[in-house]
């Protein structure tokens, strides 16, 4: 694993810092009562990680997506759901519109997204269109100059807090000249007439994350409101679904992480049979696997985002890191709570929120089957 050079190394340790002294010590509070948690938001925004890999420009701090993954690892270290709100903020909520949007549209919306001082959605996902994305329902069409668009998401992340300011949304807006759907993404601002924004998820984990269905009932928004090229939507959001596996990653590399640290001090402060656990062959096999797993996830996303960054293919690498990243985060709260016992079935310690939070890494931004789908298909199978 290369050592990281300055600027990201005190990135990092700046963020660790961070999520041990703020973030950790609310995190068991907000996943108990099923809270946004606003002030660690507004104070995330303060120190630029929002607008980490966006130009000065538009306030943004010149970073760069790699540095945005070192942030989210040590941030899903401690608190999965406070590192999903920064990814998703970022990686699915202002990138869309940094890549393919107009100059008015970064000049708008930009700003506020890069500064955390608003959230944006990333609606692709629905009722009917999960891994299978490309049978998206929702549709849009043009009635003068206004894009009239009916039909569902679901599972959307950062849709409906108070300081949600839009969403984007894929929509069939035609027929290609294949006979295929035509699909375009476009920005629907929060409190348009016709978009509603559906009672929160009663969830396994992420508790403290914010996520709703949602509804287009005639919702109308200005033509100007195309995000991209019409009938590239689709394109458009794979490209961001696939970099958005190597901040998953990250993330789950922090998760993986995490619960290795609370394992090794649990080991050390806990006797059994007159020793602590630590002393036993069976604790420190299953401690050192545990690090293994988060080394070589670590490892993995690295690599990804070092292709990514250099302007290579980085397609296999970023779904081999994801799936790699995810599982250990999985493997590793298991282990983390049986190495806890019976402490480990209970929501005052950690890792049980890890337990809880970590299996729908296997499944957001692409399960594990459509990650082995992408690599099979990079190895020409």
């Amino acid at each position: 694993m290369p050592e990281l050079d300055g600027e990201y190394a005190d990135l990092k340790a700046t963020v660790a810092e961070f999520a041990d002294e703020v973030v950790a010590p609310a995190a068991a509070q907000h996943d108990r009562e099923h809270s946004f948690p606003y002030a660690i938001v507004k104070q995330m925004g303060a120190m630029g990680l929002f607008g980490l890999p966006f130009p000065e420009e538009y306030g943004g701090m010149g970073g760069d997506y790699f540095a945005l993954a070192l942030a989210l690892e040590e941030l899903g270290r401690v608190d999965q759901s406070v590192a999903i709100t920064l990814e998703a903020g970022v990686g699915l909520g202002a990138m869309p519109i940094f890549k393919f949007g107009s100059d008015e549209q970064k000049e708008r919306w930009l700003p506020d997204l890069a500064a955390g001082t608003a959230l944006a959605g990333f609606g692709l996902t629905e009722p009917g269109a999960g891994s299978d994305a490309g049978a998206t329902r929702t549709t849009a069409q043009l009635d003068g100059q206004e894009w009239v668009i009916k039909g569902a998401k679901q599972f959307i992340t950062n849709s409906g807090t108070d300081i949600t300011s839009l969403v984007t949304v894929t929509a069939v807006t035609g027929t290609r000249p294949d006979g295929g759907k035509e699909i375009s993404t476009i920005i629907v601002p929060a409190g348009t007439p016709g978009f509603v924004v559906e009672p929160a998820y009663d969830k396994v984990g992420w508790n403290a994350s914010d996520t709703h269905p949602l509804t287009f009932s005639d919702a109308r928004v200005p033509a100007e409101n195309l995000l991209g090229e019409r009938g590239r939507g689709y394109a458009n959001f794979l490209s961001i679904l696939d970099e958005g596996r190597i901040a998953i990653a990250a993330l789950a590399t922090g998760a993986a992480q995490g619960c290795v640290d609370e394992s090794v001090k649990y080991a050390k402060e806990r006797e059994s049979f007159g020793r602590t656990l630590s002393t036993h062959q069976s604790v420190i096999f299953k401690i050192a696997r545990m690090e293994a797993r988060a080394h070589a996830a670590r490892c993995a996303y690295y690599e990804a985002a070092r292709l990514m960054l250099a302007g290579k293919r980085f397609k296999k690498e970023a779904a081999i890191a994801k799936m790699i990243a995810s599982e250990a985060a999985m493997d590793n709260a298991r282990d983390a709570t049986q190495i806890h016992g019976g402490y480990g079935f209970m929501n005052e310690y950690p890792v049980s929120r890890h337990y809880r939070d970590s299996k729908v890494l296997e499944i957001g931004e692409g399960t594990t089957e459509v990650q082995l789908m992408l690599i099979g298909r990079e190895l020409g199978l």
